[in-house]
Formats: C-alpha cells, structure tokens, sequence
C-alpha cells in the first residue's frame, strides 16, 4: 500500500548512465517463543534457552524489523475516463497494505527473517491483515488497540492502472509512540536492520534514529506521501538508506526537479543532511543514486508497456534494494533488483506479487539482462 502515487510506468530500457565521480516482553511470550518461535531460526531459539547473550548485533540470523502501516486497501479500477461530480462505474477489489507491511511482506517472500512492528485494531480488517501477513512475518510485537480502527487506505486508479485519488484512515499509526518502541528495546536490539515508514510520529522516528546509532544498526527510512516529510528528524546522519520520490524531495528541500542537474543536487542535498545512501525515484525517468562513496548513477526504468497497477511499486523497489544490500551485493545489482521487483509488480494486480521468491528475482533479472547479473 502507498499513500501517495508513487512511481508509475517504466518506459525506457535499462542504461547505467554516469553523472561521474526495559522490556515489556512478559515471561510468558518469552516461554512461548521458545516453545513456538515465529520468526528466529532454531538455532537462536536454542540460544535463548541457553541464556547466551545476544544483544551484540551479529546479524546473520538476526530479523530485519519493519515498522509502520499495516492496512487494507480498497482499490477501485475506472471501467472509462474518470468524471468528477457524478458516479463512476468501477470494478473493486481488497486486499491488504501498508507501505511497512508491504516492504515486510517482499522481504519475507525473498526469504528473510522479517518481525513486523504496527498499532492496530481490535477488528476484522486486522484479522484479514494477520491471516495473509503471518506466513512471511513475525506478528507477535504487533500492538492491538480497542479504542481504534485499523488502518484503511482507498484508491481510485484510471483505466491505464495510474492513481487518480487516494483516501488514507492512518490516525491509528499515531499510536506507534516512543513509549510503544521502548518496550520493544530487546527485539530492537537483535535486528539486522530496521525500516521504518513515515506512518510512524516524528518523536518516535528521532527514537529510532538515537537508537540505531547507539547499537550500530543500519536504518532505513522510506517516506509515504509529501505531507508526512515533516516527520523526518532533523539529522539523517543515523540512516544508512532513504529512498524517497520526486515530489517529496522537492516538499522537503523547497526545490524544483527539472532536468538531471536538479536531480544531482536533490541527492546531495540528502546527504548533506546526513543519509549516507539515498535514492531519489522519478518515474518513468528512472532513478538517481547517490552513495556514501560520493558518486552518483542515473538508472534508467525498465520499459512496462503494459501497467496493470502501480500500487506498491515503490514498496517493492525499497524492499529489493534493502535485500540485495544485505546480501552484499554490487550497487549495479542493488538498484536493479529494485527495478525488476518494481516493474514485475505492476504488471501485477497484487500490491505484493505472489510469485516472488529469492530465486523468482534472480531468474527475473536474469532474463532482462540476459543473464549479465553478479
């Protein structure tokens, strides 16, 4: 689920161009991890029972935490050109969402450990939520809350799959609170790496900042729409990745994109902020990176003649690039995994494609770069 449009078609080929050079945990989930663990590996259960110490981040069997928006989505596909002021005749459909949750999803398909943070409600939207979510993720530190509403998120998308509107019930995200997080500090502690979406209040997400940094943990921080910029803290010099559009880097730093030069300084200016990694998406212009080493790379989008629904594309490029960048791989093969993971998704009706596996990405990138991958 995204709240905003997020990157719609690719339309050119893929050509690398150069710009140049504490605890809340009760003793009783704690003896139901053991005896049921959800997302740790059999091995790091046996430590836990062995009392071994585990809050040095030693990350090879370690969960990457996603936290933020868990919602469902109820998409509505024009039949013809959509007419303001009167009715539109349409066909729907519903699935699950959250831009956190979406990234949650991706990873776990691509075989990761995955424990998924969010606040909730006590309802059915949320048991629809668990029931698709729970084969890929831990859902155990997921907060149930009475007095709220699941979130929802509604879009209308034309008859070429481009969102016209979307409509975002997110106030149960507010929930997700500093004084929530602390609570989770033992988990926190054990990630690998921890994503958050900009659902999440801005005191919670300065938490997170202050937080990795003290256990040396990599952040990574992915925006949902221009209005919630303003949630991001003043230092990025705790994020290891930001991957954010156009639109909302021009709200943020008060700029226009207009040409690739624009771009370029929109890169630097993020990282004068303090990212270290940052990916300013475009379109169907592609993407520009700019590295921690100081260089800089226009990826051009992958051609989708034909686009069925962009929803969660942008999900699934965040979610591709932060997988490969754990595996260690190349920047080359970092940005382009995101790419074909973007451009397999909206040729989709799902906002997380079903077919998505570690091999499935391979053997796609394989076959839209004729097996030249590392």
């Amino acid at each position: 689920m995204i709240e905003i449009t997020h990157d719609n078609k690719f339309s050119s080929d893929f050509i690398l161009d150069e710009f140049g050079d504490t605890s809340s945990i009760s003793k009783k989930k704690e003896e139901t991890k053991l005896e049921k663990p959800k997302s740790s590996s059999d091995k790091t259960v046996v430590e836990i029972a062995e009392g071994k110490n585990l809050s040095q981040n030693t990350n090879e069997k370690q969960p990457i935490i996603c936290i933020g928006g868990a919602t469902i989505d109820r998409k509505f596909y024009a039949k013809q050109a959509i007419m303001s002021g009167t009715s539109n005749p349409v066909n729907s459909s519903t699935t699950v969402g959250g831009v956190a949750r979406n990234i949650a999803e991706n990873l776990g398909r691509l075989e990761n450990e995955v424990t998924f943070i969010s606040t909730v409600g006590d309802d059915s939207d949320w048991i629809e939520i668990d029931q698709v979510s729970s084969p890929f993720l831990n859902l155990e530190h997921v907060t149930k809350l009475e007095h709220a509403a699941t979130g929802s998120y509604t879009a209308v998308l034309d008859p070429h799959g481009n969102l016209e509107i979307a409509l975002a019930d997110m106030d149960v995200f507010d929930e997700i609170t500093p004084e929530l997080l602390r609570t989770k500090r033992d988990i926190l502690k054990q990630a690998k790496c921890i994503i958050v979406d900009l659902n999440c209040p801005r005191e919670s997400v300065e938490f997170l900042s202050q937080f990795t940094m003290e256990h040396t943990i990599p952040l990574v921080v992915i925006p949902v729409s221009s209005p919630k910029m303003d949630r991001l803290p003043n230092s990025l010099e705790a994020v290891n990745w930001l991957i954010v559009n156009k639109d909302e880097t021009e709200t943020f730093l008060g700029m226009k994109i207009t040409n690739m030069e624009d771009w370029k300084q929109s890169v630097e200016g993020w990282q004068k902020l303090g990212a270290k990694n940052v990916i300013v998406t475009h379109g169907a212009e592609g993407v520009v990176l700019g590295d921690e080493n100081g260089t800089f790379r226009h990826y051009p989008a992958i051609a989708t003649p034909e686009v069925v629904d962009v929803t969660g594309a942008g999900d699934a490029f965040c979610s591709a690039v932060v997988h490969s960048w754990l595996k260690k791989k190349d920047i080359d093969y970092i940005i382009r995994s995101g790419l074909v993971n973007s451009h397999k998704t909206i040729t989709s009706k799902h906002t997380v494609r079903k077919e998505l596996s570690e091999n499935q990405i391979k053997s796609d990138m394989e076959a839209i770069f004729d097996g030249k991958i590392s």
